[in-house]
């Protein structure tokens, strides 16, 4: 199954409420349909005329009858016709798929899109979690060179994908791969938005590719972090490096680079707590980390991975702007579109940040998360078709 089509499938919340809302919006205002101007039968053939009856010949005929009359000068060049009918130029009849085409074009619901729908439009966009700006802006490029006209649901599906498609472009970019080995990758997020599966898929991947990776388990505080990074560190054949629970994740993360370096690693993953309920704290020990691990390498880490969990709408877009401000993010991934009906935050993430979007996730299998296509995503959101 290709990534787009599972993700349109599991994309269904998101998708059904755009794409159920933009029918309802346009089949709103639309005027009902027209029958078709009933058939009439064409003219039968014109017969020919009569002859006139013969009169009787005169016995002593006009030795000198008049001469024919010359034509009239209109007359000149015009085919001869049977007598009592007019040339006619009927056009031809369009065939039967052409009918059926017209008829079925005539009764799509069509609706002018005026200020009435736009703000509607608006409203659905913003309970999609596109956020108010950017539903705006959007409706807006929607409407230019549209305003006015009369527009079915397919070709709002069709305009509203192509804009989301257009914000979305310019961040959909992979994760950059750099020649300094390790790469050192940090990776941040809340607790619960999925950034130890992250982690380990994107761990299981880069070895699928035949890198060599290593994973730092530095969400010390969570056993079942550890536990879950255990998990796929052993189904990938990657090491997972581990220290007691409440241990230091600075010192884990020295000792991982320490090791990567010595087995010239590419990759060195490091998982980090996501408490945000003391935001200094989280601070002061993200901060910690980078210093560590700067002893060894002074380019590190050379990415900062936010992970951001669809189903929490417009908390994160909140979650960006902390992050930004605790750790120099340089990239985003974003996990459970599958579960949610909020997909559209992506979009407005898009918007208003312009931060890397490199991979998306929709389920818990490894080939679950995928590089972020801003073409797929926008068709799956908005229901359209491959």
């Amino acid at each position: 199954m290709s990534f787009f089509r599972k993700l349109k499938e599991r994309m269904f919340r998101s998708s059904d409420r755009i794409g159920e809302g933009l029918e309802a919006l346009v089949a709103e205002g639309a005027e009902a349909p027209k029958d078709p101007p009933p058939e009439i039968p064409a003219p039968p053939p014109d017969l020919p005329a009569p002859a006139p009856p013969e009169l009787p010949q005169p016995s002593h005929p006009d030795p000198d009858p008049p001469p024919p009359e010359d034509p009239a000068p209109a007359d000149l060049g015009r085919p001869a016709t049977a007598a009592g009918t007019t040339p006619s130029a009927e056009p031809a009849r369009p065939g039967l798929l052409g009918r059926l085409f017209g008829r079925a074009q005539a009764e799509e619901p069509r609706r002018v899109l005026d200020d009435a729908m736009l703000e509607s439009l608006e409203e659905l966009l913003i309970q999609a979690d596109m956020g108010v700006d950017t539903a705006v802006r959007v409706t807006a490029n929607i409407a230019e060179g549209r305003f006015g006209r009369k527009i079915s649901t397919r070709e709002l599906r069709g305009a509203l994908a192509e804009e989301v498609a257009r914000i979305m472009a310019p961040v959909a970019r992979p994760l950059p791969l750099y020649p300094q080995k390790p790469q050192v990758v940090l990776v941040v997020g809340v607790n619960g938005s999925g950034k130890t599966t992250t982690i380990g898929k994107l761990a299981s991947q880069f070895k699928a590719a035949g890198k060599q990776v290593v994973i730092a388990a530095g969400d010390t505080f969570r056993a079942a972090a550890v536990e879950q990074l255990q998990i796929w560190g052993n189904r990938a054949g990657v090491p997972v490096l581990t220290a007691p629970e409440g241990s230091d994740p600075a010192s884990l993360a020295f000792d991982a680079l320490t090791r990567a370096r010595a087995e010239g690693a590419d990759l060195l993953m490091i998982d980090t707590a996501g408490r945000l309920q003391n935001r200094a704290d989280l601070m002061e020990e993200l901060a910690k980390i980078v210093r560590v691990i700067r002893k060894v390498d002074p380019t590190a880490p050379h990415n900062t991975l936010l992970v951001l969990d669809a189903t929490t709408g417009q908390n994160a877009i909140t979650q960006v702007e902390i992050f930004r401000k605790i750790a120099d993010v340089s990239g985003l991934v974003m996990t459970k579109l599958d579960g949610t009906a909020k997909g559209g935050v992506l979009v407005a993430l898009a918007d208003r940040f312009g931060l890397p979007i490199h991979a998306i996730g929709v389920g818990e299998q490894i080939d679950d998360l995928a590089p972020f296509d801003p073409e797929e995503f926008a068709r799956a959101l908005v229901g359209a078709e491959a």
